[in-house]
């Protein structure tokens, strides 16, 4: 019998308690996390999202029985956080890092009924800084293999060299449980999408030792490279033989691409110049919490790449092994960051250097110094084989927690008055240099502790660059942190493209973390030696709202916490896709920012659009005030000329290249009735938006997304008047219902500012709609779904078998 690898997440029993007591078991299903399944609590903490850590305990009771000579390893693709395992009553382990994979060999600890116990120690409710959920919110999997095997995350496909000619592929493999003289004949063959094999390669060899380390080569004549636009992807099936007897065999997706950054002119993939259109995104997913379905990121991401979006920043520690098979699918490039903190904490609540010190905020750099490599080893050889992770980001805005190198740069000297977003650096190089050596020295240095954590990368995967998000690079180009880079990123410092370009020509650079509007596309991509930029953020995110209460999530995002699309990504949908774009919005005319004269409005500072932040203002997709209150009607779009309309009047043209911050506008007295958009695109075609005022809300419009698994629906409710019209100036409560066959993930609205509990049913509407998310086990038999508004009838929607 060869390898058995099987689903390991069905059959758990879950308490949160301090201790487990012989009643207090409930069945679960993993992926579990059960902070989103509590009630936001103003008494908690805002950088965690007013939701509640705890003590949690699994439990799974399960057979195995082994055939002589086979072993068994469970692998875990995530727990949050402080695991202790124990499998029999006997310790396994203990797993600080709740982002790392791990895996353990229970071979010799099985018995003929096994019991695996695990406590998650989440009583640090404050050691993030933002939501981190909690529990084995990840994937579990059993694999059983024979002596002669292949042990997890020990093979590794990569190309050396790739083309649209050819591509020549390298396989590191170690083969363990081997005897010493035996006969080892290792094989793969590479098979295309159709089922044909476009390479083979066999290897033979006299065993000398328990374990044997091979690199085997493959050619592939005119491969399919792996791209966004075409994401093709290959298996590579891979047999090891022991003394002529099939001893192991595994199946491995391979992509096949080349990456390569120029200092000059930025990414090239597949030997074509490919500026980085990213966003960056959280490990969550609104009402799911940190256990999140396929069909949810599937969702997610796929709106995204709608948006023209093709790389995602995992910020900022690594992304399960789940969201990363869908970028593969996808055709989305992945930079896998592994910490976001070293040696030195980062205060939790208030970011840049702890300020607070309490155990309610210890986080990672307690551990950092005797976990980190093994933290990142296992992160990075169970990654590495797919072929979206494109960059290995070693830390997140570090700088912040060594504070010469804050102290070093000028900038928040008590003598300077400039702003930091905008300003250069007050000292010069040479100064920043001097201060660096003049300084008090910490114990431990960024720029060692750096170059520690690429050899770490290096000595495992060559085949990508490394990078890291610098907050301060003027510091970090001096103390040794950029020596260690491939491709310095920049956090919100366009400003230093130039300086880093005039002073450290040979290092790439990337807007790692940049503001979401117009002006970080504009200065990127004006300079071709800035690879591109990835976008704070791409979906909202819960946490990192200390002291905002209601507010449980950063609303920085193109969507927001539901998934609903936001008017950032109409706009960068306007800047990264060819076809034509055409959003209306209105809200009520903003005197502060801008004045009008007739339908002509102007803004009060023409270059404040310059320095926009995270969060845009509140625009409405209605058209529903009081008569003759001015309104300020705005409109996103890549065509060259629009033109408003007021119940069929015309109300002026506007043109993009007089937007400097492309955005249309008018001043519009109110008037019932439509309001309509025209536009003709370059090649002549007319395209038109409308919002037409609607009564009031009675009753609910209900639309279905599904998964293609078939297995996770979105149920949309959106208010309409009795005409069919959508109804978004008021809000009405919702109740969601399915039958028996499916069972709700959560609900939500994407505000901000609800905090209503995601475990629903009811909740009020935002903006007029509301969502709910179910699942089922089976796709093979229909559900009828259901919403009704408070004291309505029920409305119902059939979610169909597969």
């Amino acid at each position: 019998m060869l390898r058995q690898d099987k689903d390991f997440n069905d059959g758990w029993s879950f308490q949160l308690n301090s201790q487990p007591t012989t009643q207090g078991w409930r069945t679960v299903s993993l992926p579990h996390d059960w902070s989103v399944e509590a009630k936001f609590d103003p008494c908690l903490e805002g950088a965690t999202a007013y939701l509640p850590g705890g003590i949690g305990w699994y439990q799974k009771y399960f057979q195995l029985k082994l055939q002589p000579k086979q072993r068994a390893y469970l692998i875990f693709d995530g727990i949050y956080n402080h695991a202790s395992l124990e499998l029999n009553g006997q310790n396994l382990h203990y797993q600080v890092f709740g982002y790392s994979p791990f895996y353990l060999d229970i071979t010799e600890y099985l018995q003929a009924e096994n019991h695996l116990l695990i406590k998650v120690d989440r009583s640090r409710i404050a050691d993030s800084r933002w939501y981190s959920g909690s529990g084995i919110y990840r994937e579990v999997r059993l694999l059983v293999v024979n002596q002669v095997h292949v042990a997890p995350w020990d093979n590794f496909i990569f190309a050396t060299q790739a083309c649209a000619s050819q591509a020549s592929l390298t396989q590191q493999l170690q083969v363990a449980g081997v005897r010493p003289g035996a006969s080892l004949q290792v094989r793969t063959r590479l098979i295309n999408a159709a089922g044909q094999v476009c390479a083979e390669t066999t290897h033979q060899q006299q065993s000398l030792y328990n374990s044997v380390n091979l690199a085997l080569q493959l050619t592939v004549d005119a491969p399919e490279l792996w791209g966004p636009e075409s994401p093709s992807l290959y298996r590579a099936i891979t047999e090891v033989l022991c003394d002529g007897q099939l001893s192991d065999s595994f199946e491995q997706q391979v992509g096949i691409r080349h990456l390569y950054f120029d200092p000059k002119q930025g990414f090239y993939l597949n030997h074509q110049a490919y500026p980085i259109k990213g966003v960056c995104l959280h490990h969550e997913a609104g009402a799911v919490g940190a256990a999140v379905p396929d069909g949810v990121w599937l969702r997610r991401l796929t709106k995204l790449k709608e948006a023209g979006v093709n790389a995602i920043r995992i910020a900022h520690h690594p992304a399960s092994c789940a969201l990363l098979s869908l970028c593969d699918r996808l055709g989305l490039l992945v930079q896998d960051e592994f910490f976001d903190e070293w040696d030195y904490p980062k205060d939790k609540r208030l970011n840049m250097h702890d300020q607070h010190g309490d155990p309610l905020s210890e986080g990672y750099a307690s551990y950092f110094a005797e976990h980190a490599q093994r933290d990142l080893t296992n992160a990075l050889k169970a990654h590495r084989n797919h072929p979206c992770v494109f960059m290995w980001s070693i830390g997140n805005e570090i700088e912040w927690t060594y504070p010469r190198n804050v102290q070093a740069t000028g900038f928040f000297d008590a003598s300077w008055d400039g702003n930091y977003f905008w300003s250069q650096p007050p000292n010069s190089r040479e100064k920043i240099a001097q201060k660096l050596t003049e300084l008090p020295q910490q114990e431990q240095d960024i720029g060692r502790t750096a170059q520690r954590l690429a050899k770490w990368v290096k000595d495992l995967d060559q085949s990508r660059p490394v990078t890291a998000n610098c907050i301060l690079p003027s510091a970090s180009y001096e103390s040794g942190y950029a020596q260690a880079l491939d491709v310095i990123g920049f956090s919100y410092r366009q400003v230093m493209y130039d300086y880093g370009r005039q002073h450290y020509p040979s290092l790439p650079i990337i807007g790692n973390e940049v503001l979401p509007q117009w002006h970080e596309w504009k200065a990127a991509s004006a300079r071709p030696h800035v690879a591109g930029v990835f976008l704070w953020t791409g979906i909202d995110y819960l946490g990192e709202v200390h002291q905002q209460w209601p507010t449980r999530s950063l609303a920085a995002g193109l969507l927001d916490t539901a998934g609903f699309t936001k008017p950032t990504w109409q706009m960068f949908r306007s800047l990264w896709q060819q076809q034509p774009v055409l959003a209306l919005y209105t809200r009520p005319f903003d005197h502060e920012q801008f004045v009008h004269n007739n339908q002509v409005v102007s803004a009060k500072d023409p270059n404040a659009w310059q320095q926009a932040l995270w969060i845009w203002p509140q625009l409405n997709q209605h058209w529903n005030y009081q008569d003759q209150d001015i309104i300020l009607v705005e409109a996103i779009s890549n065509c060259p000329e629009l033109e408003l309309f007021v119940n069929g009047s015309s109300v002026g043209k506007r043109q993009l290249s007089q937007q400097a911050d492309r955005i249309f506008r008018w001043a519009v007295p109110f008037s019932a009735g439509e309001l309509r958009l025209e536009a003709r695109d370059e090649h002549g075609n007319r395209h038109t938006e409308q919002l037409s005022t609607s009564d009031d809300a009675r009753q609910l419009a209900l639309s279905l997304e599904l998964s293609e698994d078939n297995l996770v629906a979105h149920l949309i409710a959106q208010l309409v008047d009795k005409q069919g019209l959508p109804v978004r100036h008021q809000q009405r409560r919702v109740e969601f219902s399915a039958d028996n066959n499916a069972h709700l993930l959560g609900v939500d609205n994407g505000s901000a500012s609800n905090v209503e509990a995601f475990t629903g049913p009811t909740l009020n509407t935002s903006k007029g709609r509301a969502l709910a998310i179910f699942k089922r086990s089976t796709p093979t038999q229909a559900v009828q779904l259901g919403a009704a508004l408070q004291g309505g009838q029920l409305q119902q929607l059939s979610w169909p078998a597969a």
